[in-house]
């Protein structure tokens, strides 16, 4: 039997655009929605019920968890599939591939141009290679558990700003 290792995601939160506090988001569904036109239309506490920039933050940007920051304007995981990201052993990355109803994993364009291709209805159904966006997250070096980040891994380099750039 193969072993299968799921998604290293654990939760999804996104930063208020008023306050900067961090509110956890319930679902990987809701999260890309917001993800996806989050330049254009920037998230606020207030979006959320019952909630507003004097609650205190749902989850603190810490060490006592691995953060990872997406790209904003990432598009939607197109209908059948869902975007999973596994962090790599020495967390210097996460590899994102998406996984296709029934199971199929797709790590790169070339796996979906070849899915697609063996699969037509997905595209008469009007699913795109476009549609499908690799960009690997940003791991908040900070973030890295010490055994790890005192192993001797290659440091990554990271601005100061570099959630402000996002």
């Amino acid at each position: 039997m193969e072993n299968v290792r799921e998604s290293s995601i654990g939760a999804f939160a996104v930063q208020c655009g008023k306050c900067n506090k961090w509110r956890l988001i319930p679902t990987q569904e809701e999260y890309e929605e917001i993800r996806e036109n989050f330049v254009e239309k920037p998230w606020f506490c207030d979006n959320k019920d019952n909630v507003d920039c004097e609650d205190p933050s749902d989850i603190q940007l810490d060490n006592t968890r691995t953060w990872v920051i997406d790209k904003p304007n990432l598009p939607k995981s197109p209908a059948g599939f869902e975007r999973g990201m596994i962090m790599r052993s020495d967390y210097s990355r996460l590899d994102v591939y998406y996984r296709a109803f029934g199971g199929r994993k797709l790590r790169s364009p070339a796996d979906v141009e070849k899915f697609l291709g063996k699969n037509p209805e997905y595209k008469a159904a009007g699913v795109k290679v476009s549609d499908f966006n690799f960009a690997t997250p940003k791991v908040m070096e900070n973030t890295i558990p010490e055994i790890v980040a005192g192993s001797g891994r290659k440091k990554m380099k990271m601005d100061a700003d570099f959630i402000d750039e996002y």
